[in-house]
């Protein structure tokens, strides 16, 4: 047999449901507000490095690209500092990536 449950029975139920449900979309916004020192001098850490490694970056490009087009150097080094340079760069997504396989 199924019990009778009167209108203001389910009214808490569906009251309790209600907050029960704002409750979860709410605290994970709020878990993720808060960060640690540690992920925000990381966090600036790398954009400093960032920033001081483009200039370099741009140089050592072109000063490999000119030494590459007059034949004074082997293609290994141009494409190693390219592909080293994609790396610097690219760290933050690759250390994302990696935590998302991982997570």
């Amino acid at each position: 047999m199924i019990p009778y449950y009167s209108r203001a029975s389910w009214t808490r139920v569906s009251a309790r449901v209600l907050t029960l449900s704002a409750a979860a979309l709410v605290l994970p916004r709020l878990a993720c507000a808060q960060t640690s020192p540690f992920q925000t001098g990381a966090d600036n850490l790398v954009t400093s490095l960032t920033t001081l490694a483009t200039p370099i970056a741009i140089l050592a490009v072109m000063a490999l690209a000119v030494v590459a087009m007059t034949g004074r150097i082997s293609w290994g080094w141009p494409i190693g500092a390219l592909v080293g340079i994609g790396v610097i760069f690219g760290a933050p997504q690759m250390v994302g990536w990696i935590q998302g396989l991982f997570a």
